[in-house]
Parts: structure tokens; sequence; C-alpha cells
């Protein structure tokens, strides 16, 4: 199948388009930002790219044309495609139609925290032998790359709630029908798509209709907007993480050392072991419980994950060392809404 990506350099779209060329398909792609480290990623898989957007673009004759959900109906390559009355679908859509139908989804959502989180929960799977298929918004240095097919049932996707293509309106994380969903927090976000809080909230809660009720809710305990979403109805069983024990947490965090370089992962009141590692901040102690909860769920047992989560490296651009300089260290960080920002201050 010739498959034709209109905004290719994304990082989703790039993920797409690398795991569409390795399932055999023809690739080719068109985007208005052609630059490293993309485009040469997709270079090397032998991805041909076209710097703009033209009707000129389609004469590679694609059998379908997946449309990112940063174009919108006025650019050229779109039009023609419509005018035309080419097969094109979203980036979510193929996705779901030809790389997760059949597989054991673990799908990691939340305002903060998808990258890393779903970065951490790959790399346990993969520490623990399982091989898992993985498409994430960053580049997991423990891998060096973000999507791969994988050699196995299992999958982990970073399940973002923006709006999937300029036809399709909702989140593309509805697509996506996990087994397995960690639901990090929620906030306020994207105000570009979404007019308030309880539009997000409405999203959310269409994802959690997609899981089947002998899958898994992951969430934490004290995140008001979490709850009140899933007081509108959820028929999976809820796992709950905390940073403390607490009544209705299955999970929680104990001696948490300060810098949170260290501590205790405890469940059902059990201290099951002590995570040793070189992130810092709360939300990653948050982050890592989801990691592991969401393991457990497919058969690997914490232990395991904890001594994965040792070697855990991150990902890039996620608090990232370029340089210490006289005592000072340079971070890279892609934080950007003040949540984020407020965190790292």
């Amino acid at each position: 199948m010739k498959v034709h990506i209109l905004g290719i350099c994304g990082t989703f779209m790039g993920g797409l388009a690398v795991m569409a060329q390795r399932l055999g398909h023809t690739v080719t792609g068109s985007d208005a930002g052609v630059y490293p480290p993309m485009s040469t990623q997709l270079e090397a898989e032998g991805i041909e790219l076209m710097q703009g957007y033209s009707a000129d673009n389609l004469a590679v004759e694609p059998d379908i044309v997946v449309i990112g959900n940063a174009l919108s109906r006025g650019n050229e390559e779109v039009e023609a495609v419509l005018n035309r009355g080419l097969p094109y679908t979203s980036g979510a859509q193929w996705l779901a139609e030809h790389v997760l139908q059949g597989r054991w989804v673990l799908a990691v959502a939340g305002t903060h925290g998808k990258t890393t989180s779903s970065s951490m929960l790959a790399w346990v799977l993969e520490y623990a032998g399982l091989n898992p298929g993985f498409l994430i918004g960053g580049v997991p240095l423990n891998f060096g790359i973000s999507a791969r097919i994988g050699g196995s049932d299992y999958f982990v996707i970073e399940a973002d709630e923006y709006d999937t293509a300029f036809f399709d309106k909702r989140s593309k994380f509805v697509h996506y029908r996990p087994k397995t969903c960690v639901l990090n927090n929620l906030e306020f976000d994207h105000a570009d798509i979404f007019d308030d809080l309880d539009a997000i909230k409405r999203q959310f809660h269409h994802l959690i209709r997609t899981v089947p009720n002998n899958g898994l809710l992951i969430a934490p305990a004290d995140d008001s907007n979490i709850s009140d979403v899933l007081r509108q109805g959820s028929w999976s069983p809820l796992e709950k993480i905390s940073l403390h024990e607490a009544n209705d947490s299955i999970w929680h965090a104990d001696n948490i050392v300060a810098g949170e370089a260290q501590f205790d992962v405890c469940h059902r009141g059990e201290t099951l072991g002590s995570v040793h590692w070189t992130l810092s901040g709360k939300h990653n102690v948050s982050n890592a419980l989801a990691a592991i909860a969401a393991a457990h769920h497919v058969g690997v047992k914490p232990a395991v994950a904890i001594k994965a989560l040792a070697e855990f490296k991150n990902v890039k651009r996620r608090m990232e060392i370029r340089a210490t300089i006289n005592g000072v260290t340079l971070y890279d960080d892609f934080a950007h809404h003040p949540t984020q920002l407020c965190t790292w201050l």
C-alpha cells in the first residue's frame, strides 16, 4: 500500500510513518517544516519527504492519505485530496486499524506526564522481556526512538486528548481502545480547542467508556477532576495511586527521600521494594507508581519493575542535562503549562 502522510515531521506522525514503513508499506510525506532530527530519521528509513504542501505532492498516487491534526481546510494539499476524491483518514484512525487492532493496548492519558509515564512503562515491559511496541510523543533515551512495532501483543501509547483531525474533532485517544488505561491527572489545557475544563472532562469520559470491564483503570487518589470524570460512570476495575498511604489507594509511595531519588513502593499496605534512580520530583514518583501498576496488570512483578526503573534514563528534553559549567547545571525541558513550570521553580 502507498501511504502518504500530511504533517509527517510531527512526533506522532513521524512515528506512525516509521511503523507503516516497517509494516511493508511504501511511505511518503509532506510537511511545512522538513528539518532534522525528524527529517534525517525518516530519510534513514527510506521515506521520501516533500518540503511544503502542494497538490503536486500527490503525484505519488497514494492508496491512502493520512492527514495530521495540524492540517486544516484551505491547505492546498488537503483541498487537492478532497477535490480528487482520494481516500483519507486520520493518524489516530490509521494507527487503530493497522497497528493496535487485536493487541493489548496500554494507554497513558493526562494533562501532564504522558510522555514520561509511557516511556517508563515501555521500558519496564522491555526490561521484563515483553518486547512491546510503542508510540510516544518524545524520544525515550532507553530506546533512542519514539516508535516501534514491537514483537509481542503489547503496545504502549501516549494517549493525547488533542483533537484528531479537521474532520474528526474527537480526542485522538478515543481511537485507541486500551485494555490498560492510566489517567495521570487532569487540568485545563489546549484552550485553542477546548472551551473549558468540562469539555476536556467530557473527552476523558469518552476514553473511559472504551475500556472493557476486564481491563483496568489507574488513577490518582487525590485528583478531584479525575474523580469528577469517574463519577460520570466507570465500567472497569480501578486501582488508585497516591504519594501517601490513603484508604482508597492500592499503590502508594513511602519513605520518599528529599529530591525523590529514592522511595518505597507499597501495594495494599505491603512494601515491595525501593526505587533508586536519577529522576527528581514527586510528579515522577507518581508517574513511576502508574507505570508499575500498569505493568503489573500484564503480569510484570513489581520487583522487576522496580529494578527496571533504576535503569530508566528519562526522555529527551525532559529535564535533560545539557551542560554543567562552573557549578551551574543547564537543563533542557519541554514544560509549557503553568503547572509544569511551577513544578520546577
